[in-house]
């Protein structure tokens, strides 16, 4: 085998196996940070449930027991925010999701953005390529006129303030 074969070789090995990375990944066992970083908490604090800075939170403590038993159950991440998205509604998703009017949410952020350079390019070549009319700036041609009087005046005083 010659040594461009065994690099071929090698580096498709590396994409494959980085191919294949994630679903190694997706066998690791949901936890309940993660499942609760995904739901917002409903007792008004706008966290996530997760996060919720109320020690006896009326809302996330028990939702956390919950979400303990559906893990030890075998339910995945996506399951048990299914049936939370089911129970609550929308509201209760930390993120909306990519589907139906939810879709907006995701993309005008960054039709806005691309809108606004547009724009902001536009702008600027038309200010740039707009004429600069010659009788409202026009530059004297050389240097500016020298009165040979006023330099001798100049130097005299000059001279007489040492």
């Amino acid at each position: 085998m010659r040594v461009g074969s065994k690099r071929i070789a090698i580096a498709a090995t590396l994409v494959l196996s980085l191919a294949a990375a994630p679903r190694a990944f997706a066998a690791v066992r949901t936890t309940v940070n993660q499942v609760s970083q995904g739901l917002t908490c409903q007792c008004g604090c706008g966290l996530t449930v997760a996060n919720c800075n109320h020690p006896s939170c009326s809302f996330s403590v028990p939702l956390r027991g919950e979400i303990e038993a559906m893990i030890s159950h075998g339910e995945t991440r996506e399951q048990i925010l299914t049936y939370y998205r089911r129970k609550f509604g929308e509201k209760i998703l930390s993120a909306p999701t990519t589907e139906g009017f939810n879709l907006l949410a995701w993309t005008m952020p960054f039709v806005a953005i691309v809108l606004g350079a547009g724009f902001i390019t536009l702008a600027f070549t038309r200010w740039r390529a707009a004429p600069i009319a010659p009788e409202k700036f026009s530059a004297p041609a050389g240097p500016p006129a020298f009165d040979s009087d006023l330099r001798r005046r100049l130097d005299n005083e000059l001279k007489e303030n040492r």
